[in-house]
């Protein structure tokens, strides 16, 4: 199990880390990206075509790399989440949370006790159970490795907003465009007028409560926008 987490290391720093969102399983591409000098790798399993192994070699790759693996989770449930961690992700972004009780959930779901219910098993995000010697630092340790940030994708979560705020360990909050902008009542419009001062508001409501926002701590590139850059790149090269 590593514990390095380079998010959490630029936060420490008040930097922001630079990272890759994949939406299909390519452990290649990990590889291939070190020469970039990626500070994580964001793997959307809500939206993304993965499985456990995928998402598992991907872990491989990234550590190897020594790149800090995150993800979007499906849902918030204590399964689904502990199967992504045990995989050996770092990160856990919560869909939809909506409220004090789904924030407690996502918390409750990343972390060891006493601070959550994660359940352990023996698999690649413990170190397949190896060489534990003082079980509870190894919790504790597996803890302050973990990255937790919540997503906001309805407006009843900015209805709840201020008890959202009072559940600690959340380390960033921040918006799904897409589906928020629809729950507005502008689906497909998530640069709306509307939409945005929604967003502005609550941005300045999160940063006056002292809290972070992923735009404070993270720079993320969809692998489609790269793919995509390098091929038009390369043929108006060789037509000029």
């Amino acid at each position: 199990m590593r514990y390095d987490n380079r998010i959490k290391d630029a936060i420490r720093k008040g930097s922001r880390a630079y990272g890759v969102r994949l939406t299909f399983p390519s452990p290649e591409i990990v590889e291939i990206l070190e020469a970039a000098d990626l500070d994580f790798m964001f793997l959307d399993c809500e939206h993304g075509v993965f499985d456990p192994p995928s998402i598992e070699n991907i872990c491989r790759a990234a550590d190897l790399i020594g790149v800090t693996p995150i993800a979007r989770a499906p849902d918030i449930s204590e399964s689904t989440i502990g199967q992504l961690l045990d995989r050996g992700i770092r990160g856990i972004i919560g869909p939809h949370i909506s409220c004090e009780n789904d924030a407690l959930q996502l918390v409750k779901a990343c972390l060891f006790g006493p601070e959550g219910q994660r359940s352990f098993g023996g698999g690649r995000g413990t170190n397949y159970q190896v060489g534990i010697s003082d079980m509870p630092a190894y919790l504790a340790a597996c803890n302050e490795s973990i990255l937790i940030g919540a997503m906001f994708e309805s407006f009843d979560a900015i209805k709840n907003l201020d008890k959202i705020l009072a559940v600690d360990r959340i380390d960033y909050f921040m918006f799904g465009p897409a589906d928020f902008a629809q729950d507005l009542g502008y689906p497909g419009q998530p640069r709306h007028p509307e939409v945005l001062k929604v967003v502005e508001n609550t941005t300045a409501r999160i940063h006056a409560a002292d809290r972070l926002m992923r735009e404070d701590i993270m720079v993320v590139a969809n692998i489609k926008d790269i793919i995509l850059e390098g091929g038009k790149t390369f043929v108006s090269k060789r037509k000029s």
